[in-house]
């Protein structure tokens, strides 16, 4: 299991990459592997809001079904449109294929989400 430096964690296994007031948000390494193979995703519209915490689309594998909840709050600017094409490239590269791009509303919420360190505890703890 990949977890890169640098990310904000979620305890429902969703990353965030901040820069500036855009906050970047993906599905982590664990998350893919406990799913297998992506079939399809359900992504929100650029300009709907969320609060941390709602569910902003639906993942689905041959497994199961999964919903992928935003750790911040704001605005969707942009959605990544291929990965409805290819929703395997999130299986091959979970952190390069981020799902959506949010204006973050409130930096503080970044404080409640988990480091790399604190991540990997996480998921050793899960295991």
């Amino acid at each position: 299991m990949t977890i890169l430096e640098g990310l904000y964690y979620s305890k429902d296994h969703e990353w965030v990459k901040l820069e500036g007031d855009k906050a970047y948000i993906g599905i982590t390494d664990q998350a893919q592997l406990e799913l297998g193979d992506v079939v399809f995703l359900e992504l929100p519209e650029p300009g709907d809001e969320f609060s941390a915490g709602d569910s902003i689309g639906v993942v689905e594998s041959v497994k199961a079904a999964s919903d992928i909840y935003t750790p911040v709050s704001g605005r969707v600017v942009e959605v990544n449109a291929e990965l409805t094409s290819n929703p395997e490239r999130v299986n091959e590269d979970p952190y390069g294929s981020w799902m959506v791009v949010m204006e973050i509303a409130d930096h503080a919420e970044l404080d409640d989400l988990m480091s790399p360190e604190d991540y990997k505890a996480y998921c050793g703890q899960e295991e």
